[in-house]
């Protein structure tokens, strides 16, 4: 997962709003979201290779989404999965606080990562690479792969467009329809912009959209969640293949346990 925007108590309807896209490489197996038929309280999609996942909500309402931080020049040959930090935290029974206060301890042996974790009262935030747990504000949020609001321009644009969105006076259908319209944007950030991450000046160039389409590497899927005040969860995710395409959707609809 490599961009999320979320409004986090900043409507008067919804407590949490986000929009997120996933960027992956293309030949890591995955199944889109589903009731998990070995956690049946969770609904998420799945990374086929290491059983985790990237972002999903239980019954209870317990919520999770990562993304890696990018620095190359950090890598661990033998890292655990960061995937199994959603699913663990979707399945325990652990408060928001006491999951990262435990993850402070075991974020060393991952690759860096930013992991959001929530229990429809509390929305924590936590860097691998600050080790500091964050309560998240009240607002709109975006995170991609640096720490939480870094002005990266797509960061900033998606900060914008959820903010657009839920000011915006429109039925809910064209709220929707307009966040997937920033989702689906693969308009790339001029060079003055670019962060440098050390990837090199091409994969900045291709990296820096909502939308990443390369041949080998790009956004997997974009998924849509909400929790309205009530208890009522919409749940959207739409699969893409490697232009881009919505290749299916699945939409699920439940109410908080």
């Amino acid at each position: 997962m490599c961009l999320i925007a979320f409004a986090w108590k900043a409507h008067p309807d919804y407590p949490l709003i986000v929009a997120a896209n996933r960027d992956e490489w293309h030949d890591r197996p995955a199944s889109p979201a589903r009731w998990w038929e070995d956690q049946p309280d969770i609904l998420a999609g799945r990374d086929l290779k290491a059983g985790g996942t990237w972002l999903g909500i239980s019954r209870r309402g317990r919520f999770a989404a990562l993304t890696n931080f990018r620095d190359p020049s950090d890598r661990k040959s033998d890292a655990p999965s960061r995937g199994q930090l959603v699913s663990d935290f979707l399945a325990g029974t652990a408060s928001v606080h006491d999951y990262l206060c435990q993850l402070q301890v075991m974020a060393p042996l991952y690759q860096g990562f930013n992991l959001l974790v929530g229990d429809g009262d509390v929305l924590q935030y936590f860097s691998s690479r600050t080790g500091e747990i964050l309560a998240v504000p009240p607002g709109v949020h975006a995170l991609s792969n640096h720490t939480l609001n870094e002005p990266w321009p797509k960061v900033e644009l998606a900060k914008s467009a959820l903010t657009a969105a839920l000011q915006a006076e429109m039925p809910e259908d064209a709220r929707k329809l307009a966040v997937y319209d920033f989702l689906s944007n693969d308009s790339r950030a001029t060079d003055e912009q670019l962060p440098d991450t050390g990837v090199g000046l091409e994969w900045e160039r291709a990296l820096s959209p909502a939308l990443i389409v390369t041949e080998k590497y790009g956004t997997r899927c974009s998924t849509m969640l909400s929790i309205a005040r009530g208890g009522a969860v919409t749940f959207e995710e739409r699969s893409r293949d490697q232009r881009g395409m919505v290749t299916g959707i699945v939409n699920r609809q439940f109410r908080l346990a």
